[in-house]
């Protein structure tokens, strides 16, 4: 059956047409967005919902959202999405983050040089027949200090193009290395140096608990007298009440702001001042950009729902088409890895370690990793998946690490995972043969070669002669068939393990009759969702 997608906002044909093209069924509805309880009553019937700026995907949405798989955002900004209740949900929350880099950076610049030569103000002097020259005294942009808050996809267009009106920029953005900045023509500055040296500054931040008022009364006051500050990123980055101030005491000598911390802004301490110059958050407001975004999210979307690729995906690790059949095996593996151990641990998990050996090492672990948690967390959540895994063990508080090494043995890559709760730390390892499919290698320190099965009993148990036997014989006269028997001990008369690879589901009753013999400390009934 093919997936389903739901656009409740505007998109192109051509953007329509991209899902239909790629085997998804599409209902097209742009203005079902504002109607909440419509959308509310039918988004269950949608394996994906495609959005703007309009659709409000919250978590009263999320919870009548039950076969809903991803959510694909045309544009930058995912504040109309409840990413948290997504997540928790396993939904993947997409954006576009480039089809619209260049028309927002473009706009910056624009709202530069609008308030640098008080353009919007002369322009409406002069249409009203006024001849006021001397009124509107600008100022050049040319050999002027650029302060970039946030040196990302839309940021390091603005440098470069800035750089190309020959304004000496400086940056600050924690992420950006001192060669990347070198690579980019700009200085990396902390924040407050470039509080006080920038003459514009302008933001390409997202709206973070770490951002939201970054610009403040504090910080105005750092800047120098006569400073310009642009702001096309979000709104809540500036204290708009805090900059108005400013404004009024000649301190910042303009702005010009496309975002206000509410939206529609039908009023804010901006308005009516003096050289502000305000646009309703057109930053992506062009045609190309407003398609760009639409092409990309169908797509993005197509190739996550047939292929299984991720791409710009806010709360998962992104797969790319490329690697998805490559790494597919290995989720596999990975989530085999998880389950097991979720079904054998019955204590609280403190902490996880993930071993990348070899080949996995260079994959993407990220993807892995949230494979292995899915799989872990899966016999106490039977709908956890990739997305909500790593959200649930956050807020568990388990600490987790991944440690990667070049190869140490005989496979060419293969991922051990370590498990440690209050009682006790157990580890399993596995790798994937040529033939796709994940084998366990190491359990509890023990090497074994054991295939993977949908049922499975797993029993540890003391070395000690006659256990094959009288587990054979306890599951036969059970009528169990036994498909594979996988043995493996730490030394003689030491701690052994069996692993056995079954035909169907064994009973409570004939693990009880394992359980009796002396020697066998642990029998338990395993099950995987294997292909």
């Amino acid at each position: 059956m093919a997936p389903r997608v739901l656009v409740s906002d505007e998109l192109s044909e051509t953007a329509v047409q991209i899902f239909r093209d790629r085997g998804v069924e599409v209902d097209f509805q742009p203005k079902l967005g504002k109607d909440k309880e419509k959308l509310a009553e039918i988004i269950g019937n949608y394996d994906g919902l495609a959005i703007r700026s309009a659709t409000k995907v919250t978590e009263k949405l999320i919870a009548a959202a039950t076969n809903l798989k991803v959510v694909g955002r045309a544009g930058i900004g995912v504040d109309n999405v409840d990413i948290p209740a997504a997540s928790r949900r396993g939904i993947i929350v997409m954006n576009t983050p480039f089809g619209n880099s260049i028309t927002t950076a473009e706009h910056a610049i624009a709202l530069m040089f609008a308030v640098a030569r008080q353009l919007p103000a002369a322009d409406g002097s002069t249409q009203a027949g006024k001849w006021e020259k001397s009124k509107f005294m600008g100022v050049e942009i040319t050999g002027k200090v650029l302060g970039v808050i946030g040196a990302g996809n839309i940021g390091s267009i603005v440098c470069a193009r800035a750089i190309g009106l020959k304004m000496h920029v400086i940056a600050y953005d924690p992420f950006l290395s001192k060669e990347r900045a070198e690579e980019m023509g700009v200085v990396k500055v902390e924040l407050d140096e470039l509080f006080a040296r920038a003459d514009f500054i302008t933001l390409h931040v997202p709206l973070t608990d770490k951002t939201r008022n970054i610009i403040d009364a504090e910080a105005i006051a750092k800047m120098k007298p006569g400073v310009r500050i642009i702001n096309c990123a979000r709104g809540g980055l500036v204290v708009e009440s805090a900059l108005a101030e400013a404004l009024k005491s000649g301190h910042v000598a303009g702005a010009g702001f496309d975002v206000f911390e509410v939206e529609p802004a039908t009023e804010s301490p901006l308005f009516g001042l003096p050289n502000v110059v305000c646009t309703p958050h057109l930053g992506a407001s062009t045609t190309e950009a407003q398609e760009n975004v639409a092409l990309q999210v169908a797509e993005q979307m197509s190739d996550y729902l047939v292929n299984g690729a991720v791409s710009n995906a806010i709360n998962m690790p992104s797969i790319t088409a490329e690697e998805a059949p490559i790494l597919k095996p290995f989720i596999r593996l990975a989530d085999v890895l998880g389950a097991f151990v979720g079904q054998v641990t019955e204590s609280a998990i403190k902490e996880i370690e993930i071993l990348y050996d070899g080949s996995t090492a260079a994959m993407n672990t990220k993807a892995l990793t949230s494979a292995v948690l899915a799989g872990l967390i899966r016999p106490q959540v039977a709908d956890v998946n990739m997305v909500s895994a790593p959200v649930m063990i956050k807020e568990k508080g388990v600490i987790l690490s991944e440690v990667k090494r070049d190869k140490s043995g005989v496979f060419d890559g293969y991922i051990k995972l370590t498990v440690t709760t209050a009682n006790q730390t157990r580890s399993v390892a596995g790798t994937v043969f040529s033939d796709g499919k994940p084998r366990f290698i190491q359990i509890k320190g023990i090497n074994l070669d054991a295939d993977v099965g949908k049922h499975m009993v797993y029993l540890t148990n003391t070395d000690v002669p006659g256990m094959i036997g009288f587990i054979g014989t306890t599951l036969g006269d059970a009528g169990v068939n036994i498909a594979n028997f996988q043995l493996g001990r730490e030394k003689e008369g030491g701690d052994a393990i069996a692993l056995l690879y079954v035909d169907g589901p064994v009973s409570e009753k004939v693990l009880d009759k394992l359980r009796a013999n002396a020697a066998i400390r642990q029998a338990k009934q395993l099950v995987f969702s294997i292909e």
